[in-house]
């Protein structure tokens, strides 16, 4: 392992969430999966991971998450899949702290892989080609490519063909439903809307757009419904264009400033739960690896 690879070790690595600021199915391949229209949003709510190298080749999860089998961990199948890609014989111990809600659509799964993906190519001092790795990080899950790339993006394909995309700055008020919304269930329903028109990228602009998820994850977790519902009550127009971010079940609305998204959460009634965040421009691991 590189020198400077050894003072890295020491530090602690965000992954951050992201929301989809609108999703469009636009179509389905013969092999089953959708193709989608969206744009990435990275946001400054992150998850933090540690690594501690170890010598016996083995990648293991300090404190697994209840219910989660280790192996079925996004950062601990990350780590072996690029053991296995470069014959690495080095292994690590990974301590995942968790702020990102489980199964609210903010990608944090996705975001702990591609986390580890950029943390352990470097610690271990690997050479493999950014294209590869493009390739690995779809082979885990179709948003892990976004979060690889670093920097909000219009997507397309199943999610992994993105165009750099700059936004202005904004923050989010998201709220956090108390359900999880299985992803594979909800693009699997017969109600879901496969036929949105495709649009070009400069066809986007704030505001656009909507999510084609959202209806069937309302009718199947009313409670989502209730938590857009209140968002859209405020009398704010940003609020009622409040939209559900992925397959769910967090939603969210955009604001222009910091006081605007602290307002609305200031009147949230004590039974929700929520948070604001503020919008990124680009992955803050890039400037722990510059």
């Amino acid at each position: 392992m590189a020198g400077s690879a050894i003072n890295l070790w020491q530090a602690v690595w965000p992954a951050p969430a992201k929301l989809n600021l609108f999703l469009h199915v636009v179509g389905r391949r013969p092999d089953g999966y959708h193709l989608l229209q969206t744009v990435f949003r990275l946001i400054d709510c992150c998850d933090r991971i540690r690594f501690d190298p170890r010598n016996d080749g083995k990648v293991r999860l300090l404190q697994p998450i209840p219910g989660v089998p280790e192996e079925s961990e996004f950062c601990v199948r990350a780590a072996r899949l690029l053991q296995q890609e470069t014959r690495c014989g080095h292994g690590v111990t990974i301590t995942l702290s968790k702020s990102i809600p489980v199964g609210g659509g903010l990608g944090g799964g996705s975001s702990d892989a591609a986390t580890t993906l950029m943390a352990l190519t470097r610690m271990w001092d690997i050479e493999v080609s950014r294209a590869r790795l493009a390739e690995l990080a779809l082979g885990l899950g179709a948003d892990v490519p976004f979060f690889l790339l670093g920097q909000n993006a219009f997507g397309e394909g199943v999610g992994e063909r993105l165009t750099q995309i700059d936004l202005p700055p904004a923050w989010y008020v998201v709220l956090v439903p108390p359900v999880e919304a299985p992803t594979a269930e909800i693009y699997a329903d017969s109600a879901l809307t496969r036929d949105t028109k495709s649009i070009k990228i400069l066809g986007f602009s704030d505001g656009f757009g909507h999510n084609d998820l959202e209806p069937v994850v309302c009718r199947r977790y009313p409670v989502v419904s209730d938590y857009l519902g209140w968002l859209r009550g405020r009398n704010i127009a940003a609020a009622r264009n409040a939209r559900l971010t992925g397959s769910g079940a967090c939603v969210f609305a955009e604001f222009s400033t910091e006081r605007e998204a602290l307002a609305v959460l200031a009147n949230l009634p004590q039974h929700m739960r929520g948070f604001a965040a503020r919008g990124l421009d680009r992955h803050p691991i890039l400037g722990m690896l510059e």
